[in-house]
This record gives structure tokens, C-alpha cells and sequence, in this order.
């Protein structure tokens, strides 16, 4: 069994075609073990499959014992082949085509040669920004991207080392665009790129706070400073600690700020940062 190519049957069909069509896309192979033709087309698709390197996935399907899939995609005769894609049926053949034929089509949905590489680069990217090191970081996401121009999860990815660097112009330039595969991430950046424009230095506020600790609305502004600033435990600390001493002031300001940040810090790196501080505002409140 290779690791591009796999049977597939109702139980496991969401998790390995579906699921698995979000990434790359999923050439779905209808066949049955009486079927002549099928025992041409099914061992030079698998073949290809391995050739292509996870540019494609293919998943066989025993329409004999999978008929509601079968009945699902409108197959009325065998070999039948169906490519899904971002969860939809995108393209069809029917028959077993010769090689060059089957080639021809397969180059038409797969992913572009080298796109292989692009979870690699965002792993060693995310693993540079772990580290601090955001330039090398935006290195490895800029020859993504060239890789794969289309690529919305890299860019951003990008965008978002961009911001952490303080190069806001060129990430607002970015956010420009549309981002139709993934646009609650896209309007998180948008919402992180809308407290960064209320950067402002910090100690004066702190100064000021230290000498009048109750100063509510000092304290919230120093929250937003310091989320500009990208010191976001530090930022809802600061919105936590005006809900602790007073949750009502300026009509729940607080726990409002604290909701802005919760909805701009999305992704994973900051996942464990916003359940913590989801704990503590519910424990404050309750």
C-alpha cells in the first residue's frame, strides 16, 4: 500500500477524501474486481500516483461494496473516475483512457510540481518564529509563495511574521486582498493590524498607573499600547485587571477589550494564550 494511494470505503470516506481534499486534490477511482477494464486503469493510476509524489491522493472505492458512494457521485458504469477538491466534485473521466490521455488530465488537477515542499517551508517557518528568528522566518514563507502564488495559508502566514516585525504598511497592503479559504484568519490579522495603529509608548502609562493604580482607563489604554506592541500577555493582563477591580466600568470596557483580543489572537500559536485567559475572565465574572 502506498502513502498516496489507499482504499476507501463509507466508514472512512469524510476523514480520507473529503478531509484530505481540503490539502491536495483526491482522485476518487469507482472499480469492482470483475471489471476488466478496471484492473488496467487502477494499477497505472496507483503507479502514477507514486510518480506524482502527493500532488494528487487516490482513493479507490469497490463500488460493489461501497454503492451508496457509488450512488453518491452518479457513477452508472465502471472504471469511474471523480476528483474532489476543496470538498467538491471538480472534474470527471469515465473509461480506461491510455496512459497519455490519463497523464493529460492528471497534470490539468494537480498540484503544481514543488508545491510538495510547502508544508515543509511553513513547518521550518513556524519553528524559526518559535525561536525569534522572523526574518528567516519570512524567508522560507516569500519562497513558498513563489512556489505557489495561490497559496492563501502562506500568505498568511507571512502576513502575520510581517506584523510580529513591525512592517505593518506592507501586511496592511496584503490584507487587501481576499482570502476566501480561510477568512476568519484573515479578519483576525486585520483586527491584530487595527491595534497596532495605536502604538504608543508605554512608560509614561506605566509611570501613570503606578502613581494612580485605580486609573482604569489609564490602565486600558496601556493594554491597547502594549498589544500594539505585540506583548499581548501583557495586554490582558492589564484588560483583566480593570475587570478585577471593576467589571462595570465604562460599561464592561474590560471584558469588551478583552473580546477585542480574544478575536484578534487566532492561530495556533496563541491558542493555549487565549483559553488561559478565557479561564480567568469566566473565574473573574463568576
Amino acid at each position: 500500500m502506498s502513502q498516496f494511494s489507499f482504499d476507501v470505503s463509507l466508514e472512512n470516506f469524510e476523514a480520507q477524501v473529503l478531509q484530505a481534499s481540503l490539502q491536495v486534490p483526491v482522485v476518487v477511482d469507482f472499480w469492482a474486481p470483475w471489471c476488466a477494464p478496471c484492473q488496467t486503469l487502477k494499477p497505472m493510476l496507483e503507479k502514477l500516483a507514486d510518480e506524482y509524489k502527493g500532488r494528487f491522493l487516490l482513493a479507490k472505492v469497490n463500488s460493489d461494496e461501497n454503492p451508496e458512494l457509488a450512488g453518491h457521485f452518479g457513477v452508472r458504469s465502471i472504471p469511474s473516475v471523480k476528483v474532489v477538491f476543496q470538498g467538491q466534485l471538480v472534474d470527471e473521466f469515465n473509461g480506461a483512457l491510455p496512459e497519455g490521455q490519463v497523464r493529460e488530465f492528471l497534470e490539468r488537477i494537480a498540484l503544481p510540481a514543488g508545491a510538495d515542499e510547502q508544508p515543509a517551508l511553513r513547518e521550518q517557518a513556524a519553528a524559526l518564529v518559535a525561536e525569534g528568528k522572523l526574518e528567516e522566518a519570512l524567508a522560507c514563507l516569500v519562497e513558498a509563495s513563489q512556489a505557489d502564488p495561490q497559496d492563501q495559508a502562506v500568505q498568511l502566514d507571512a502576513i502575520d511574521v510581517l506584523m510580529q516585525l513591525g512592517r505593518n504598511d506592507e501586511a496592511g497592503q496584503l490584507l487587501a486582498g481576499e482570502y476566501p479559504n480561510d477568512p476568519e484568519r484573515a479578519t483576525a490579522l486585520r483586527a491584530r493590524l487595527a491595534l497596532a495603529q495605536g502604538a504608543a509608548d508605554t512608560a509614561p502609562l506605566e509611570a501613570k498607573l503606578a502613581a494612580h493604580p485605580d486609573d482604569h482607563a489609564t490602565r486600558l489604554e496601556l493594554a491597547r499600547a502594549y498589544a500594539a506592541q505585540s506583548r499581548f500577555r501583557e495586554a490582558l493582563e492589564a484588560a483583566l485587571e480593570v475587570v478585577r477591580r471593576d467589571r462595570f466600568f465604562d460599561e464592561g470596557a474590560g471584558r469588551k477589550t478583552l473580546l477585542q483580543f480574544f478575536d484578534a489572537l487566532t492561530g495556533e500559536q496563541y491558542d493555549d494564550l487565549v483559553r488561559e485567559f478565557r479561564r480567568k475572565l469566566s473565574a473573574t465574572l463568576n
